[in-house]
């Protein structure tokens, strides 16, 4: 008798595991400036990078893995930060913002037909768009303005698209020497 399938294969399940750690190690890099209480940091492009490379599922998994371990308390975060705290403080949307980062960005590399730069480039840069969607309105309240927290926000806009252009080039490295990471999207319709 066979115990219940996984819902993640084990090769899956370590990569989602593999990336978690590497986030982490995003976040040894501290904080610098920022508004309100969040900083800019290198670590926000971890889930850009796990969506393009791992694709919507495994990518927002190894997102979901480091928010459910930082929550534990574990001080994973830019900063040293971890706990329940943050998810309840300034940078609070940004952080739930990366699992749709992850996701986003996952969606539109896997259902690309070829993983090319500029296909790659739009998908980071839709990916850390998605993330400023939860983060800008979490900082107005914090702010006590949504139109202060959107303006506030630019201070992070240059460092973010430095990080879409490293964060594409380095998945359009890692799809070229593993080019069956994510199965083409023709074969995805086919198993359906």
């Amino acid at each position: 008798m066979s115990g219940p399938r996984s819902a993640l294969p084990t090769a899956d399940l370590a990569r989602v595991v593999v990336f978690a750690a590497f986030i982490a190690i995003l976040g040894l890099f501290p904080g610098i400036g920022g508004v309100a209480g969040v900083p800019i940091v290198v670590q926000n492009a971890g889930p850009v990078l796990a969506g393009a490379i791992l694709g919507p599922r495994r990518g927002t998994a190894a997102v979901a893995l480091l928010l459910a371990v930082v929550a534990l308390g574990l001080p994973l975060l830019s900063g040293g930060r971890g706990g329940i705290a943050v998810f309840v403080g300034p940078s609070a949307g940004f952080l739930f913002g990366w699992l749709l980062s992850a996701l986003v960005t996952g969606l539109i590399v896997a259902r690309a037909r070829r993983r090319t730069l500029p296909v790659l480039l739009v998908a980071c840069l839709a990916g850390m768009t998605a993330s400023y969607a939860l983060g800008v309105p979490v900082l107005g309240l914090v702010v006590g303005d949504l139109a202060a927290g959107a303006v506030q926000s630019l201070v992070f806009v240059p460092g973010d698209l430095i990080k879409v252009v490293l964060a594409a080039v380095i998945a359009g490295l890692v799809h070229r020497a593993l080019p069956d990471l994510l199965p083409p999207p023709a074969a995805r319709e086919r198993v359906r």
